[in-house]
């Protein structure tokens, strides 16, 4: 009887404290995969610095004429080959496939908070300069209702950019300290080189892609 019961204790708590050993096995086993997904997040980044770079300098080259809000006169803005490159540059940004719905699930720690953050600035900045584009078009050509839709909304459009951009600068920092918090060099070995993680985090660094200056126009202004 009395053997029996300790069987019973034994499964019960075998997923909190383990049996036998196995839970002093369960830590290194997630710290491997924490590492691995570490790694394979890092590679997804590497693989679209190029379309974010050009992302980040369009956007950096037409925000000035955005940022305090549309002018009364649009003037010049509609049609602007600054708000036209950064359009297009940000319906180029494509999501790494380890970055995609199904893959990202299976992403654990700070890799999967990682792959939230990307998928975030791309959403926003996407569709802000998609909305804020459609936008200047129907206020310079279209109905008066829609014109008049369209400008009473641009600010979540230009928040939206900037908000996208926001979050992609907080990107480099966040993977600096999940590869600190994981072990470092000494732990990553050549998977993931301490001189990689550095070149990643200045790509994606406030620095690198705040927009300045701040957003200065909110809805209803």
């Amino acid at each position: 009887m009395r053997t029996a019961t300790l069987l019973l204790l034994c499964s019960g708590i075998a997923l909190l404290a383990g049996c036998g050993g196995s839970g002093a096995q369960s830590r290194p086993a997630a710290l491997k995969l924490e590492r691995e997904d570490l790694v394979a997040a890092s590679r997804a980044l590497k693989s679209a610095t190029t379309p974010v770079v050009a992302d980040v300098a369009a956007t950096k080259s037409a925000w000035p004429l955005i940022a305090n809000g549309l002018p009364a006169d649009l003037g010049g803005l509609s049609g602007s080959e600054q708000v036209a490159r950064a359009t297009r540059a940000a319906a180029q940004l494509r999501l790494p496939p380890q970055f995609g719905e199904a893959q990202a699930r299976t992403l654990t720690g700070r890799a999967s908070q990682l792959a939230g953050l990307f998928r975030s600035y791309m959403l926003l900045s996407g569709r802000g300069w998609k909305l804020l584009d459609a936008g200047l078009a129907q206020i310079e050509s279209g109905t008066p209702a829609s014109a008049h839709f369209a400008r009473e909304n641009s600010p979540l459009y230009i928040e939206s950019i900037y908000d996208g951009h926001f979050t992609l600068a907080q990107i480099g920092k966040k993977l600096l300290a999940a590869y600190d918090k994981l072990g470092g060099a000494a732990a990553f070995g050549t998977a993931l080189t301490r001189g990689e993680v550095d070149a990643l985090a200045r790509t994606y660094s406030e620095a690198s892609d705040r927009l300045h200056p701040h957003v200065a126009v909110r809805i209803g202004s």
